[in-house]
């Protein structure tokens, strides 16, 4: 075993660091440290010191963060493992005897540990309080699963860890990849990049590829995710109705448990409720899928009614629902919803709802602060003003009146304008300045 690890992370050290594309998250920030002007070892505060959990669905770029750290505070102060590598034994044994092969080989030298998927190594979570509190070691830890963030994390590292989420890339970082600068570009080439970030999403390596390579990267993240995140991971039997399910998913506007279950049993696959719900929690769990509740003060109401879900990135939608592919407003939305979820993820500062009245006038997005409804937006695809649907304007106002918001917003295409409307001002604004600005509430 020691063998193994000292090879390991020998290979580490001279293994040339690829090129880094920047994102909007450094982890430096997220490490407290002071380097030691003698010895240029890390001194950490036990008082201090926490665990840094990067969390994201798969392909997100949480490897290469890692390496970006690496790279910033030097590859020879760092250790990284990736615990899906084969040759490495998923025990927390590999864990105990890692911190003696560092001791022989540098002594009390500290090191970033960079660890990741760690949560394929049973018990995981006792070692690395461990380390946080008897040893002087920096601790990085990744994976493709929620019980790695902050508030799903085992009780013994409860308050000992700082949660560092992962998105796709947003449209600003999209366009940094595509190597363009906006304030170059004509209108017609921001929405033609545009549309490519709608249809194939924001994966770093299916930006960066040809065309013709970007969906079969899709599937393959797909298949992945199922059979490893999902399947493999809470040991599954039946793969069929998991897929059923998500294809369900994936070419319905909202879903109840109920009718999930009674969709799947009627084409022959028996399931019940519960498993239903389990497979949901799994698909939240990797990071996959997120459900939006409807908006009312009656909690046992908000229970009953449909959810609307939404995906990690719009490709997923693209590419395998076969609903809403050419749907360019469904991926607008989508694409809406990712940025305010990221929003969410980052300030935990707000909350999003839809609403629906009886009659079945709709809000796409209704965001809440505490009990206040802070703002309504609709997503629509239109080009011109005078093309906006009826329903679009008619369900705010509605909702407006009800909900005492005068906040009000659609986002479309590309039609920038301000309408007025039975005494409301709606703000018309194109999905590329929603996607680069920042909107307070």
């Amino acid at each position: 075993m020691n063998t193994l690890l000292e090879k390991t992370i020998k290979e580490w050290w001279s293994m040339p660091l690829p090129n880094i594309y920047q994102r909007n998250i450094d982890l430096r920030n997220y490490v407290n440290f002071e380097s030691s002007s003698q010895k240029g070892e890390l001194e950490m505060p036990s008082n201090v010191r926490k665990i840094i959990s990067v969390v994201g669905f798969r392909r997100v770029g949480k490897t290469y963060l890692l390496l970006d750290l690496a790279k910033k505070v030097g590859q020879d102060k760092c250790i990284y493992i990736n615990f899906e590598d084969e040759r490495i034994p998923k025990d927390v044994s590999t864990l105990t005897n890692l911190l003696d092969v560092l001791a022989e080989l540098s002594g009390s030298k500290s090191y970033y540990l960079l660890l990741d998927e760690i949560q394929n190594i049973p018990n995981w979570s006792q070692w690395a309080r461990r380390v946080v509190e008897t040893t002087t070691h920096s601790l990085i830890i990744s994976g493709s699963s929620s019980k790695l963030a902050s508030v799903e994390l085992p009780t013994e590292l409860r308050g000992r860890s700082v949660n560092v989420k992962v998105n796709p890339l947003n449209f600003k970082e999209f366009l940094t990849f595509k190597k363009v600068d906006r304030s170059l570009l004509t209108p017609a080439q921001l929405l033609y990049l545009q549309m490519e970030f709608v249809r194939f999403g924001g994966f770093p390596e299916v930006v960066l590829s040809d065309e013709g390579k970007k969906l079969l990267l899709v599937d393959e993240y797909f298949n992945t995710f199922l059979q490893r995140d999902v399947i493999e991971r809470h040991k599954l039997r039946r793969a069929d109705s998991l897929s059923l399910l998500i294809g369900f998913l994936l070419n319905s506007k909202e879903y109840t448990v109920r009718r999930l279950a009674n969709t799947i049993s009627s084409l022959d696959r028996k399931i019940g409720k519960y498993t239903v719900s389990r497979y949901l929690s799994y698909l939240e769990e990797s990071f996959f899928s997120r459900s939006l509740f409807i908006h009312t003060r009656n909690i046992k109401n908000r229970l009953q009614a449909p959810k609307k879900v939404y995906f990690v990135d719009s490709s997923f939608v693209s590419r395998k629902s076969t609903d809403f592919s050419n749907n360019v407003g469904k991926l607008m939305e989508q694409k809406v919803s990712e940025k305010i979820f990221a929003d969410i993820d980052r300030s935990q500062s707000f909350n999003v709802f839809y609403w629906r009245n009886y009659r079945g006038d709709e809000v796409d997005l209704v965001l809440r602060k505490g009990e206040d409804v802070k703002k309504l937006i609709q997503v629509c695809y239109v080009s011109d003003v005078k093309n906006l649907p009826e329903r679009e304007t008619k369900g705010l106002i509605l909702a407006a009146k009800e909900l005492s918001c005068s906040n009000l917003e659609v986002v479309t295409w590309d039609v920038e304008s301000t309408l007025s409307v039975n005494g409301y001002k709606i703000n018309l604004i194109p999905l590329h300045k929603y996607l680069l600005e920042k909107h307070d509430l």
